[in-house]
């Protein structure tokens, strides 16, 4: 496919900030590949993890629960979304659930070509199926389907020498301002939720 390029002649990039425990980064990931690559728009995945974004903020826990009404709205607002984009949907039996060694692993292999399949099943995983994330197991499964060797993996993302990439990761999503996930930037332009993902995109091919 030939890479499109912004009026600047540069080829159009778009960082696309995820974690695997939020909700909405799930409709999100499941739909950047295709309207991307439709677009001409090159994206960088970067997980990182919102315990430490909320921590910062003053919150002690997704500040979604912290209000019973608004929580119950996110979970009629997911299902609705999955119903239009065609996702599966199952509401998770608990939330939110821990997603450090996915963050781990997608921080490690950021570019390796079969990451966006992993995302993928991880969110499915999460949010289709009821698994918990958190458990080794089910992320070697979702290894798997994206067609590697679950162990391999898993034992060089956990390594001494890889554990430092997650914590910078939330180094720089401080950097750059980010309160919640999905957040896309575009130049340093910052667009907040999975609803905003197309006029990142067209930012991208400004």
């Amino acid at each position: 496919m030939e890479r499109r390029t912004n009026a600047g002649g540069f080829v159009s990039t778009l960082d696309f900030w995820f974690e695997f425990g939020s909700t909405y980064s799930y409709p999100a990931a499941m739909r950047i590949g295709d309207a991307a690559r439709a677009a001409g728009v090159t994206v960088r995945w970067q997980p990182f993890l919102l315990g430490p974004v909320f921590q910062s903020q003053g919150y002690a826990q997704s500040p979604i629960l912290e209000v019973p009404a608004k929580a119950a709205y996110m979970w009629r607002d997911l299902a609705r979304l999955c119903g239009k984009y065609g996702l599966g949907w199952q509401q998770p039996s608990h939330f939110p659930r821990t997603s450090v060694l996915g963050a781990r692993i997608a921080c490690s292999y950021a570019d390796a070509p079969w990451l966006e399949n992993f995302v993928h099943a991880v969110y499915r995983a999460n949010f289709a199926e009821d698994r918990d994330v958190g458990d080794e197991a089910v992320i070697a499964a979702c290894l798997r389907t994206a067609g590697q060797q679950a162990a391999a993996v898993i034992a060089h993302a956990t390594s001494e020498a890889e554990r430092p990439r997650l914590r910078a990761q939330g180094v720089r999503a401080a950097e750059l301002g980010l309160f919640g996930a999905p957040s896309f930037v575009v130049n340093g332009e910052l667009f907040w939720g999975q609803d905003r993902l197309e006029d990142a995109l067209a930012w991208a091919r400004r």
